[in-house]
């Protein structure tokens, strides 16, 4: 049976060469059962177009917004002094410094102009965040995180299971080591010299 979306979040990306990294975001949305929107939209480029959609993003039911873009990017800082509501930053790894100056342009808000940042290129760690916070009013989107936090917790133990056994059936080197050294031996009590020599030994 299909879940009903609940929730609504508004996904911005700062490029169209982002969306690859952004779209994790929508993924992780649609696994948790929450509605999104996606639009590429840039603090630089589109500065007008970009706080429309900010100053309109309330009345269509938007209630998180993820600003996603690289580079000293001001996306998600321009978003959130434009709207009350809350904005999750995602720092972007590109150009020559590798999303230190995304991350830094992101994180470093001045006082009452939050940015929750998440790590660079951390879209679907944006999108669980995003959730967390509609869970508090959604009770649908909270059972989904904690659905979601036991299954990721049993493929985790399953992984280290599975680790953990394929160790126990490899041989150590100690012990690889030892079973040569015990080859060797058998091969040179086999062999005919070594016959002639324990003959001449007795």
């Amino acid at each position: 049976m299909k879940r009903t979306a609940v929730g609504r979040v508004g996904i911005l990306a700062g490029s169209q060469s982002d969306l690859e990294i952004v779209r994790k975001a929508r993924d992780a949305l649609g696994e948790l059962g929450i509605s999104c929107e996606l639009r590429v939209l840039s603090a630089h480029r589109s500065p007008d177009l970009t706080v429309k959609y900010v100053q309109s993003a309330e009345a269509r039911g938007v209630e998180v917004i993820v600003a996603c873009a690289g580079m000293a990017n001001h996306l998600a800082g321009t978003v959130a002094a434009h709207t009350r509501l809350p904005v999750i930053g995602v720092p972007l790894a590109s150009g020559a410094l590798g999303g230190l100056d995304s991350l830094l342009s992101t994180v470093q808000m001045p006082p009452g102009v939050p940015v929750a940042t998440v790590s660079v290129d951390g879209a679907r760690n944006a999108a669980f965040l995003a959730a967390r916070i509609l869970g508090i009013k959604y009770a649908a989107v909270r059972a989904r995180l904690e659905a979601a936090a036991r299954a990721d917790r049993r493929r985790y133990e399953e992984e280290v299971g599975a680790a953990l056994e394929e160790g126990e059936s490899r041989p150590g080197p100690a012990r690889a080591t030892h079973a040569r050294s015990e080859a060797r031996q058998q091969t040179r009590l086999r062999s005919p010299v070594g016959s002639a020599r324990r003959r001449r030994a007795r």
